[in-house]
């Protein structure tokens, strides 16, 4: 298979030409970044995302070495955001995301048949449809497996041979793709307490890099919110931000559903756009209540403490 670059090459595989004709209108291009350093900067500039350096270095070090990456830690700490841009900055093309649910399996992901097609012209390259894995190996692309737990035992295994042989085999068709650049990269997402999922392989596990990530520090936390909120944060006044950030760590202790560092974000931008609307220069108690209402609640076990915690940080 010819190499792949902006666009279609005149490769003569129908495959790869559905491929573009499919996907191609939606990536957009960039020159890939390869240094952690300005990445980090991209990062915060650009994303408006402030990533702890031991996790692009990491990501980073297992590009290099061809092995893919396993995000793991509490929902709501920018796996899934921060994923994406990396594998994004690293093969200078838009990443793919896939989003696991445990009826995946590698039609879903790799290509199927078009069932009215193949019943009148076979089991073809012209019935064959692609789908985003196969089409992220061909355009040299990174894609990102949102929560592998949920995803089931055979669809892990079926990842095992991407992972090592770094391709892609279609059977029916009697055909391989292999990965030609080293802008196909794979990062998995995976929240360790979510009751919600399956075990990971030992299989698997051996064949990935695994990066932890954490609820950010207090400051960290305040330094997010600026970057997120940019102007709007100035509708806050410092010492509601502060009582925020302390309502979030108690709730991360207590609550069923602990929110995240993009929950705070959402309690904080709903704070300052509802003072907005009602004309006024700064937020007050009440737009934050009531917001915190609408974000931080996300299961009815959770509410009265919500409201508990509220009150108790009113004053």
């Amino acid at each position: 298979m010819a190499s792949i670059d902006r666009g279609f090459t005149g490769d003569k595989d129908p495959i790869v030409k559905k491929v573009y004709e499919i996907y191609g209108s939606i990536i957009e291009y960039r020159n890939p970044v390869r240094s952690p350093d300005l990445m980090l900067k991209i990062l915060r500039d650009e994303y408006r995302l402030l990533v702890k350096p031991y996790i692009v270095y990491l990501t980073i070090a297992a590009f290099i070495n061809n092995r893919p990456v396993l995000y793991e830690g509490p929902p709501g700490t920018g796996k899934t955001e921060i994923g994406e841009a990396i594998l994004t900055l690293w093969s200078g093309k838009t990443a793919f995301i896939l989003p696991c649910s445990e009826n995946y399996d590698e039609y879903r992901v790799i290509g199927d048949f078009h069932p009215a097609m193949a019943m009148s012209k076979g089991f073809n390259e012209e019935s064959f449809i692609p789908r985003p894995l196969l089409a992220a190996l061909i355009l040299d692309t990174g894609v990102l497996i949102d929560e592998i737990r949920r995803s089931n035992e055979d669809f892990q295994n079926m990842l095992l041979d991407i992972i090592d042989k770094r391709r892609i085999i279609i059977p029916e068709l009697k055909k391989v793709y292999r990965q030609r650049g080293n802008g196909f990269q794979i990062i998995f997402t995976s929240n360790p307490w979510d009751i919600a999922q399956s075990d990971l392989s030992d299989a698997f596990l051996r064949r990935v890099i695994r990066i932890r990530f954490r609820y950010p520090s207090r400051e960290e936390e305040w330094e997010i919110l600026k970057l997120r909120l940019e102007g709007l944060i100035e509708r806050i006044p410092e010492e509601l931000v502060g009582r925020a950030l302390e309502i979030v760590r108690v709730l991360r202790d207590k609550a069923v559903y602990k929110p995240g560092t993009a929950d705070l974000v959402s309690w904080m931008t709903i704070t300052a756009l509802l003072a907005e609307n009602k004309g006024l220069g700064k937020a007050t108690w009440r737009e934050l209540y009531d917001a915190a209402l609408s974000t931080l609640i996300k299961n009815q076990e959770d509410e009265d403490l919500v409201e508990e915690v509220l009150s108790k940080y009113r004053y």
